[in-house]
């Protein structure tokens, strides 16, 4: 970690987090923390120093997509209010995992992160849901909840969750979505940090060179938006996921293999 080959290695990443986090709206920690892992860091590590970067993301975002007038706040507010207690649970959780458990459920998630944006628009065209529902409530309430959790425990945001529930039941388009789903994620990402900086969490320094990447990305991100193909990127990022998930199952197979042969 002390490696100073590592600093403009740690500023690359953020800039890349922010570019494509704040494109797509799920968050740069879903690139951040699979970096970190494989660096060898804890997952309370993990999860606290991408949750640095993902703060720097959503503020700066945030603070671009407003001037638009495209953040929708009081849909915003809602459900920040949600996912904030899952939040401050996600961060004691983060602290107790078995490392080797928080690579096989971060591949999880980053196929199903994959999955959903390689699918994305056969997934949410015609598949609406409706509010009135009570049980379409529940799904809504409790997914917004557990995006909170997976927020601070993963340290990758709950973009991933935050966008389709917008999209397929509240009727947002991406537009005002993707918009929304930053300003959701700067409260529950910070109330997640804060946590984390509690609990003594933190490597500072290659937080404080991923949020300065991740803020000058995000501002890029929110320019390049409207003039790139969202869904060849969608594609090539969904492959990508796919591909570090093979990886750390693959790791997490060899670390379940020496401790039944230890």
């Amino acid at each position: 970690m002390d490696g100073f080959f590592l600093f403009p290695f740690f500023v690359l990443i953020g800039l890349i987090a922010g570019i494509l986090g704040s494109m797509i709206g799920v968050g740069g920690g879903i690139i951040i923390s699979p970096a970190l892992t494989f660096l060898g860091l804890s997952p309370p590590q993990v999860a606290s120093t991408s949750l640095f970067a993902v703060s720097s993301t959503s503020i700066s975002s945030t603070l671009a997509y407003a001037k638009s007038n495209k953040i929708q706040y009081m849909l915003g507010i809602k459900m920040a209010l949600l996912s904030i207690p899952g939040a401050i649970i996600g961060s004691y959780f983060s602290t107790s995992i078995d490392p080797a458990y928080f690579k096989a459920l971060l591949a999880i998630i980053l196929v199903a992160t994959g999955v959903y944006l390689i699918y994305k628009k056969s997934m949410i065209n015609g598949n609406s849901l409706s509010f009135e529902s009570t049980w379409v409530k529940i799904l809504f309430f409790s997914s917004t909840f557990v995006a909170g959790i997976i927020s601070s425990l993963f340290g990758i945001g709950g973009g991933v969750i935050f966008v389709p529930l917008m999209i397929m039941i509240i009727g947002l388009t991406m537009y005002l979505a993707a918009p929304t789903s930053q300003f959701i994620l700067m409260i529950t990402s910070l109330v997640g940090l804060t946590t984390h900086i509690i609990l003594g969490n933190p490597q500072y320094l290659p937080a404080i060179l991923l949020s300065i990447g991740a803020f000058v990305g995000a501002q890029i991100g929110s320019r390049l938006s409207p003039k790139l193909s969202e869904q060849k990127l969608r594609l090539i990022l969904g492959i990508a996921f796919i591909g570090i998930a093979i990886r750390l199952i693959l790791d997490f197979y060899e670390v379940s293999k020496v401790t039944i042969v230890s």
